[in-house]
């Protein structure tokens, strides 16, 4: 009794302290979870890397810098958003040429001398320097056929782009439309050292551009649908969607740069610029999470994902699971192939919004883009400056594009309400157009601001219908998850925006 007594006494003053044994176990089973990981990690990485779906370039980027990351599935997200970002951006580099370029095709040549030995017809005093067959007087006509062509050679490709990358594979779909585009801009350019004056060559140009340039937005929103799908992500969308303005930025910049000299390089650099991402996009773009074996995202909105372990269940979306995650994904692909079919026009036109909103991108995309054909013009006609600052300054009207898609965004997560978002922007729209209409030559310090603002308003709807609207709408619950739905949509909306971008110069020409 007594020695029990002490053996109480004793434990009751000597701390419970872990055994050189115990801490040694514990450092053990924790190295060993680790080396689980570990290789747990390095089995997908090889899973993924003998993927067909994964291209060469984004091994390589797995063996390099993956096996470090402990949110895969953010990290990928990153990673699409900023490339996509950037092939988007080019495409709309290589759109802006011409109309820099068009004040050098046709323009006032009185007082410019004439290179030695040239004999200059008094009848062409004003129009020697001009470009056949531009010099004419009716060149106006001749600029807006040309682009009336592209727009609609553009909007009408978009419908079968659409319906096509829902069933090719889109990272190979998109790189060839990149190369494409790439090739048609360069041909545009090679006019100038080819010594070629033939309207008709500038037509087919034209027509087979803006096919291949139909195949960009389908592709990249669609891109960005599959690893997000149904979130409010109107502030990603609106930053991510101003690589409309950059593209426009850079390409007035890029064109500015060989307007007074050499013209045809102010085509053929942004035409070999796309045909190099357009190499990039095959070797780097995912297509969908699956391919790298990650979960999809929720395309329904009830925060789920069929098929996918609960947040509850783990501890970070997008860690890498268990054996039995990857055979509940194997699973899921087998029994929702049926559901994740491509869905026809007719059944995409059906889905609530798509026409209302089909519309309202008809009337914005209608004025941006007189805006983005004929602002340079616009500025030299007003405000007597040269060509390169004309173009320079017309950049300033998508700096705004890019303010007003944010503050879009923002607005649309924090009301909830894309509709009202973008009917307030077009009600404000409307003034500040005919501000600028009747300021914009009062002066340099006056036109900046009214190019901001004028841009944020017009941009503004036109990034949230184009984006986080199309989105919502090709992941609406009434088809049923299916994801591929998503750029059938986005062509229906876009294509009919296009048409906008066509007959919206054809009006601006007859005022």
């Amino acid at each position: 009794m007594e020695s029990y007594s002490s053996q109480q006494r004793i434990a009751s003053v000597e701390p419970d302290e872990p055994s050189e044994t115990t801490t040694f176990l514990a450092s053990e089973r924790r190295h060993t979870s680790r080396s689980k990981d570990r290789r747990r990690m390095n089995n997908l990485i090889a899973t993924t890397t003998g993927n067909r779906n994964v291209p060469v370039g984004v091994r390589i980027v797995q063996r390099l810098c993956i096996p470090n990351v402990v949110n895969r599935m953010m990290w990928y997200r990153v990673y699409i958003l900023v490339l996509t970002f950037f092939l988007y951006a080019v495409y709309h580099m290589s759109r802006r040429p011409l109309s820099v370029v068009k004040n050098v095709l046709h323009q006032n040549c009185t007082g410019l001398l004439p290179p030695p030995g040239t004999t200059i017809d008094p009848a062409r005093n004003k129009t020697w320097c001009s470009w056949k067959p531009f010099e004419q007087d009716n060149s106006q006509e001749l600029f807006a056929g040309l682009d009336f062509t592209y727009w609609l050679a553009y909007a009408v490709g978009m419908f079968f782009t659409g319906h096509i990358a829902e069933r090719t594979n889109l990272r190979n779909f998109l790189s060839i439309g990149m190369i494409g585009a790439g090739l048609w801009t360069i041909c545009f350019g090679m006019a100038f050292f080819w010594d070629i004056h033939s309207f008709s060559y500038f037509v087919a140009v034209q027509v087979f551009g803006g096919v291949f340039q139909s195949t960009g937005w389908p592709s990249v929103v669609t891109l960005v649908g599959n690893w997000f799908g149904k979130k409010r992500l109107g502030l990603i969308f609106g930053i991510w969607n101003s690589h409309t303005s950059v593209g426009n930025i850079l390409g007035a910049l890029l064109a500015g740069t060989w307007v007074n000299s050499q013209w045809g390089y102010s085509f053929i650099v942004p035409g070999g610029i796309i045909c190099v991402m357009g190499v990039v996009s095959y070797l780097f773009v995912i297509v969908r999470p699956e391919d790298v074996g990650l979960d999809p995202p929720d395309h329904v909105g009830d925060g789920v994902t069929p098929g996918a372990p609960s947040i509850e269940s783990s501890e970070e979306y997008g860690r890498v699971n268990s054996i039995s995650s990857s055979s509940s994904m194997a699973s899921k692909a087998l029994t929702d192939a049926d559901e994740d079919k491509p869905i026809s026009l007719f059944r995409a036109i059906r889905i609530p919004g798509v026409i209302e909103f089909s519309l309202c991108l008809f009337f914005a995309k209608a004025v941006s883009y007189t805006f983005l054909l004929w602002l340079p013009r616009f500025i030299q006609d007003t405000s007597n400056v040269q060509n390169d600052v004309a173009a320079d300054l017309s950049a300033i009207f998508d700096a705004g594009g890019i303010v007003g898609g944010i503050l879009a965004g923002v607005i649309s997560d924090s009301t909830g309400g894309s509709a009202t978002v973008c009917g307030g922007m077009f009600v404000l729209a409307a003034p500040s157009l005919y501000l600028l209409f009747l300021y914009a030559g009062s002066g340099i310090k006056a036109l900046i601001p009214l190019l901001l603002v004028s841009g944020l308003l017009i941009n503004g709807p036109y990034a949230l219908i184009t984006t986080a609207v199309s989105t919502d709408l090709g992941t609406h619950p009434s088809l049923t998850g299916n994801s591929k739905a998503l750029a059938t949509v986005t062509a229906i909306i876009d294509g009919t925006g296009s048409m906008g971008a066509a007959f919206g110069p054809m009006v601006k020409r007859n005022i």
